[in-house]
């Protein structure tokens, strides 16, 4: 069966508090995601809804199609860029720590990436962008542990 995911990332500042907000279609079953940070950026949520997406699917070799308005995540991917990034060691490239995840869970699936362009009323798409900015401004919000460390150490890529 395939697997359908919408993921959207937000940023209240960028950086500053983030979310990110994912809808995941399976036949009749769907499935919604969110989580808030304290300190990251915008860039960084639509990667990890797209990586927490994919880590959510309960077996490997499935067909998913992700559907995403952010260019910085399916261009990555459809033109390759990712896999050059990989080769050299994601050499003075932002958030390799989550690429690196990203790539370990992408190749266990057969993934398609479409871009939609965002506040284009897809239905689904909103959903991602309203779980997503909600998760942002919750009172609780988790620590982007890599983001904050880099920043501090002043070790971005």
């Amino acid at each position: 069966m395939s697997v359908i995911i919408y993921t959207d990332g937000a940023a209240k500042g960028n950086p500053g508090n983030g979310g990110f907000g994912i809808v995941l279609i399976s036949g009749k079953h769907r499935k919604e995601i969110s989580e808030g940070f304290r300190l990251t950026t915008n860039n960084r949520m639509e990667l990890l809804a797209v990586i927490i997406g994919l880590e959510s699917l309960k077996s490997n070799k499935e067909s998913v199609t992700v559907y995403s308005d952010s260019k910085y995540v399916v261009d990555a991917v459809n033109k390759k860029w990712v896999f050059g990034w990989e080769k050299k060691n994601f050499n003075k490239k932002k958030n390799p720590d989550l690429w690196i995840r990203f790539l370990k869970v992408f190749k266990k699936h057969n993934v398609i990436f479409i871009w939609i362009k965002g506040h284009s009323e897809n239905i689904e798409n909103e959903r991602c962008d309203y779980l997503a900015v909600s998760a942002a401004e919750k009172s609780s919000l988790k620590v982007d542990s890599w983001y904050e460390n880099s920043k501090k150490d002043n070790t971005l890529f």
